[in-house]
Formats: C-alpha cells, structure tokens, sequence
C-alpha cells in the first residue's frame, strides 16, 4: 500500500481539453510531475501565470459550444459538470478536479452543470 501511495504522490493528474489540426475538440489525460519536498509533500515545478478568477453560475448552466477564452486552468470547487468535445465524446468532471482548457480557437466544447446546484470554479489563466 505504501508504494501506491508514494506513486498517487508523483503526479497530478489533469484534464486537457485542446483543438486538433481539424479545429475540434478533444480530452488528452495529462499528469504534472510532482517531486519530493521534505516535510512539506510533493510539488510541481512552478508555472507562470497570468490572472486569478472566480465565478459561480445558477443551477441550470448549459452553454452551447463555445471556445475557451484563454488558455487556463479551472477548478472545480463543487458541482459536477459535464463537457463535450465537438467530435460528441463526454465526461463528468466532479469538485477538486483540475482542467486545462486550451482550446482557444477551433469549434470549441460544450458545458453544463449535472447537479441541481449553484457551482463554483476558480480560473487562473496561463
């Protein structure tokens, strides 16, 4: 057990959603290296980044393709949401997940909450 937990603690893992060469949407898994900090856990190796946003929307939030409006990380604070890739794949993202949004340009993804709840998500863009 403690070897699955040491191998838990290497990476963290990250839903990428980015544009092909045809302009559609697609989910790549992605996981950050984390290296071992002493006492204070494990860590990734810092990141520029850019701005710091946070939102909430109503309980019926269900937006229609549309593409991200910088490359940015969300997370998730609570809720459950689905996306959808332009090509119709799907996939339910819960609180504490973590997504990198990357498509920019392209025919974009679909967003919607799957619980009957006000969600919140904080952006930080890259």
């Amino acid at each position: 057990m403690a070897g699955k937990k040491l191998q838990l603690m290497e990476s963290f893992a990250v839903t990428r959603v980015y544009a092909d060469e045809n302009g559609d949407s697609r989910f790549e898994d992605v996981s950050i290296p984390l290296n071992e900090a002493g006492e204070i856990g494990f860590l990734s190796e810092a990141q520029k980044a850019g701005t710091v946003i946070f939102r909430k929307v109503v309980q019926q939030y269900d937006y229609d393709f549309h593409n991200a409006p910088a490359r940015q990380y969300i997370l998730l604070m609570d809720g459950v949401i689905e996306i959808e890739t332009s090509l119709g794949d799907k996939r339910t993202f819960n609180a504490g997940e973590v997504l990198l949004v990357e498509d920019t340009t392209g025919k974009g993804h679909k967003t919607k909450n799957i619980t009957d709840a006000i969600r919140s998500s904080v952006f930080i863009t890259l």
